[in-house]
């Protein structure tokens, strides 16, 4: 299992709006990438246009490659995209210790 982390900034002010769009690409486009394995989104307290979303993947290939360069991906950027103040920061990890 592959882990992506990406960091959110959104504009001030849009959090309401951000976070419905998030919720509804979440559930209509990422969920039915090939290898994403789910989800989940916080919101920073001390700065709340942050984001935190992470993402598991199958592979780092059903991320990079096989998400990325489909129509998928065009659609969640035009569901999100328009809340970036900038880019995110987006890493991938692998699991080390397991909980439990």
């Amino acid at each position: 299992m592959i882990l992506e982390l990406a960091d959110i900034r959104i504009h001030p002010g849009r959090n309401a709006a951000f976070e419905e769009a998030l919720e509804r690409g979440l559930k209509t486009v990422i969920s039915k990438a090939k290898g994403c394995q789910g989800y989940t989104v916080n919101r920073g307290i001390d700065s709340p246009q942050r984001y935190v979303l992470q993402i598991r993947w199958a592979t780092l290939e059903d991320h990079t490659v096989a998400f990325r360069g489909s129509e998928l991906f065009t659609q969640w950027r035009a569901i999100v995209g328009p809340f970036f103040a900038g880019a995110p920061t987006v890493e991938h990890f692998n699991l080390v210790v397991p909980s439990g």
